[in-house]
């Protein structure tokens, strides 16, 4: 069933990373229904990018190709951004990899790097743009989420890359949040720390297993996130600042 529009985001303009796909698409399909016009990027999956717009519209929508390890990336994604729209209001830290290494003693540092790169230094990056661009067109107002993981809040023991990007971005946001607060801006920084959420990237054989370890009985859906991403993107969130908001179905309760 889809909910009714209610023009909770209308007007704001939205950077979504990875947003073409799983969690990503489910937070811009909240964020288009919500009246928010929306900048989907993403490295591989160009064709995922084609297929967004022409379900959105061209006119709330634009797919631009990025690595968001790529400094020089995410200048392109903000001048794409202010091109079409002429400013940014939210940002979403979305995009990120896995890094499965039962062993960590057999972890290449490439692989590590890689998982660091992507899911950590990318926010970084995102802030250090996002924040510019929110200075110079939105007279530095607007709201960036960054999306972790509950293995930011406790390490998977199968994952210890991945454990630390999502750890880093979490307290990425609050050192953000603090720093902005301090300075007298108003951009608030928060995270949202998914648990197993049924997109393509969980494997088909291991959704029975994995839906046994959480307390509600079933798998999150992407647009679980998206709610929770409309929420903190939307004036009602302005007193949210530095804070985790975790979806997880109880695992961790």
């Amino acid at each position: 069933m889809s909910l009714k529009m209610t023009d909770r985001l209308n007007g704001k303009v939205a950077i979504i990373t990875g947003g073409v796909a799983g969690i990503g698409l489910g937070i811009a399909e909240c964020y288009v229904r919500e009246g928010a016009k929306v900048v989907m990027t993403a490295n591989h999956n160009v064709d995922g990018g084609k297929a967004a717009v022409a379900k959105f519209g061209d006119d709330v929508s634009l797919f631009v190709q990025q690595d968001v390890a790529k400094e020089a990336d995410w200048q392109k994604v903000i001048d794409a951004t202010l091109a079409k729209f002429g400013k940014l209001d939210i940002l979403v830290n979305n995009a990120g990899i896995g890094g499965m290494s039962p062993i960590i003693e057999d972890l290449s540092l490439a692989d590590w790097q890689k998982v660091i790169d992507i899911n950590l230094t990318a926010n970084f990056l995102g802030e250090k743009y996002g924040i510019k661009a929110m200075q110079k067109t939105n007279d530095a107002k607007g709201s960036i989420i960054n999306v972790s993981s509950v293995a930011g809040l406790v390490g998977l023991p199968t994952a210890p890359a991945y454990s630390a990007s999502k750890g880093g971005t979490r307290m990425l946001t609050h050192a953000t949040a603090l720093n902005l607060a301090h300075r007298g801006i108003d951009i608030r920084v928060n995270s949202v720390h998914p648990g197993w959420i049924d997109t393509a990237i969980v494997p088909a054989a291991a959704k029975e297993q994995l839906i046994k370890t959480i307390p509600v009985g079933h798998m999150g859906e992407p647009k679980d996130i998206g709610e929770v991403c409309v929420y903190l993107g939307s004036d009602e969130s302005k007193f949210a600042n530095g804070a985790e908001f975790t979806v997880d179905g109880a695992q961790r309760a």
